[in-house]
């Protein structure tokens, strides 16, 4: 595998700020001297997750994430250490310098990373045959420009393209690239027989004669296509009805972890700026053609709850705006209850009147005016439900506002909030005319029966989204003792002359770091905290330096702090030693006089190290 110099990953620390990394997945906002936001590693609905420009380390209070530049991609982006630093120097323009000879192979490349390149070179390809003067390209720019009425300056912002009915020119374009056999069989842009060995004409394409749109997760990077039908799809291709066709999951694509467009919609979000969900990615396209600069789009109508996670994280309102027919308003109702569990304030859009009004028609004939109109008549969530739930017609029977207010009901039960819950209940209960506390009792039926279905569960248990020896590895002497050797780096050399290694227990990452460090003040080879990068060999080792270094502690005396520490290994050390002494001198027997004196000396010999004042000279 691939070393990295010890000096570049250093050097790449110095040069990125790890703020600048952050915000391509987390919106940040100033607090004190640190920047602060929702945590990508565990749901939340208030900002825990802080980070310190100046030292580079992040930390989540809520879960115990910790970390640098390098880890915190290593964890949002699924990479290795190697690939995580090669990617940051990618992105920022850093060279990476390796040991020699040990600089990566084709062998050593990720396999998401290989696929993220087939993927970019895949949308380069289609765009290229989509700007053409070929028959595909003047028939798919036609369609663009005359029947979906798109401008050509949309398509090359957004890098649509076309694939070719009768499309090899992408294998062989790819094939020329080399890349390894895994890459080609996962990347999802061709249909490969199980067990045929893999040739350049066995790689069949899985789009062709369709118009393409590249698909980007949050940080940008193309991982799929959604390819739209046209006259030009062929009659053998085996989803010839089908007018969408997205590629199947991959190694860097799961369907409803992504949201179309979100990476250029969550710089826009803001204050009056909610996100605007809606159907499809033409839509979506539309909204970005007018002005609409927030606008994104599920993968189909089915919202997830990861995708919801995924808004929340960048801002917490959503307008959601599906087509006027009954497919599009099912969707609006799915996905009403999972934002009220998610934490996401939900309104709902409408453009009234029409049988069918779909976002990409209203905006093409009215532009960004149309936006404005329908906003006003926006419908809380509550709004929605009740109108959704209760018969048209002004004669409502009691049995049907029941029916209505136990539909409305059960969506206000997917809220956590208790307090959510007590408003929403106080606006439904004024749209749909019943008294508060009629709906108050039914609500408290209501929940006592999910409660009996469900089964009473046992409390759930602590967040285990926290790394290993975090705050459990602090609450240990060996913790406390690592803390105050990084945060007082006067007190290694001194700690390490009188604490015997076999004191410290190196089976947890705080011990082991501990022993490790003071073998280093012991020789005198001690690099700083600020380079200790080499000293760390395992991701755990890092998270725990990261979360120690995060907050400065107020210690007082250090040498005290360190002479509680000793204290505590001590008494840890020796005292069941003592302790089995004791017992084995209570079941002696006649013949056990020798053993006996032994015991009695080593007991006394630990009983007076116990006593043994403990001393360390620390400089000032």
């Amino acid at each position: 595998m691939p070393v990295i110099k010890t000096t570049c990953v250093r050097d790449l620390k110095l040069r990125v700020n790890i703020a600048d990394v952050v915000s391509r997945v987390v919106t940040l906002r100033k607090a004190g001297a640190r920047l602060k936001g929702l945590c990508p590693f565990h749901s939340e609905k208030t900002p825990s997750f802080n980070v310190d420009p100046d030292k580079g380390f992040f930390k989540c209070f809520g879960c115990g994430k910790a970390g640098d530049v390098i880890s915190f991609v290593r964890e949002t982006e699924q990479l290795t250490f190697t690939e995580a630093v090669e990617t940051l120097g990618q992105r920022f323009g850093v060279v990476i310098e390796y040991e020699e000879g040990s600089g990566p192979t084709r062998e050593d490349r990720s396999l998401r990373q290989e696929i993220f390149d087939l993927h970019e070179q895949a949308a380069d390809y289609f765009h290229e045959t989509f700007r053409g003067a070929q028959a595909t390209g003047d028939f798919m720019r036609a369609y663009w420009a005359e029947q979906r009425r798109f401008p050509m300056e949309l398509a090359d912002e957004f890098k649509i393209g076309a694939a070719a009915p009768d499309d090899g020119g992408l294998a062989a374009r790819l094939w020329k690239r080399r890349p390894s056999e895994d890459a080609l069989r996962q990347c999802g842009m061709f249909f490969i027989r199980d067990g045929a060995a893999l040739t350049q004409g066995t790689l069949r394409p899985r789009f062709r004669g369709r118009l393409m749109i590249p698909i980007r997760d949050h940080q940008g990077r193309v991982v799929a296509f959604t390819a739209r039908q046209t006259a030009l799809t062929p009659a053998d291709d085996p989803a010839r009805e089908a007018k969408y066709v997205n590629s199947p999951e991959t190694p860097i694509f799961t369907k409803g972890n992504l949201l179309f467009n979100l990476d250029r919609a969550r710089s826009n979000v803001g204050e009056g700026r909610p996100f605007v969900l809606v159907e499809g990615q033409l839509d979506a396209l539309r909204c970005w053609q007018v002005g609409l600069k927030t606008a994104v789009a599920p993968q189909g109508t089915s919202i997830t709850d990861g995708q919801l996670a995924l808004l929340r994280r960048y801002h917490p309102e959503v307008e959601c705006f599906f087509d006027s027919d009954a497919a599009g308003q099912k969707a609006a109702l799915r996905f009403l209850p999972m934002a009220l569990k998610s934490g996401i304030e939900a309104r709902f859009l409408s453009a009234g009147g029409a049988a069918k009004v779909d976002p990409d028609l209203l905006f093409l004939e009215k532009g960004l005016a149309a936006y404005d109109e329908i906003r006003r008549g926006a419908l809380s969530a509550m709004a929605f439900a009740c109108r959704a739930a209760l018969p048209a017609g002004d004669a409502v029977s009691p049995e049907q506002k029941s029916r209505a207010a136990l539909a409305v009901l059960e969506i206000i039960s997917s809220a956590e909030s208790e307090v959510t819950r007590a408003g929403c209940m106080a606006e439904a209960a004024g749209h749909l005319n019943l008294p508060l506390a009629a709906l108050q009792k039914d609500f408290q039926r209501l929940v006592g029966k999910q409660e009996r279905i469900a089964g009473f569960r046992p409390p759930a248990a602590p967040q285990s989204g926290a790394p290993a020896g975090t705050a459990d590895q602090r609450s240990t002497p060996e913790g406390d003792l690592l803390l105050l050797c990084l945060h007082c780096e006067q007190v290694g050399k001194p700690l390490s002359a009188v604490l015997p290694h076999d004191w410290i227990d190196v089976r947890g990452p705080a011990g082991t770091l501990l022993n490790r460090f003071l073998g280093e003040f012991e020789q005198g080879t001690w690099p700083g905290r600020d380079h200790i990068d080499s000293l760390l060999e395992t991701p755990e080792e890092r998270a725990l330096v990261a979360s120690l270094l995060f907050d400065r502690p107020e210690f007082g005396d250090p040498a005290k702090v360190a002479l509680e520490g000793l204290r505590r290994l001590r008494t840890r050390a020796l005292e069941p030693r003592l302790r089995q002494i004791e017992l084995a001198l209570a079941n002696r027997t006649a013949n056990s006089n020798d053993d006996a004196l032994s015991l009695l000396k080593e007991s006394a010999e630990l009983q007076r190290q116990l006593r043994q004042p403990l001393a360390l000279a620390v400089p000032e």
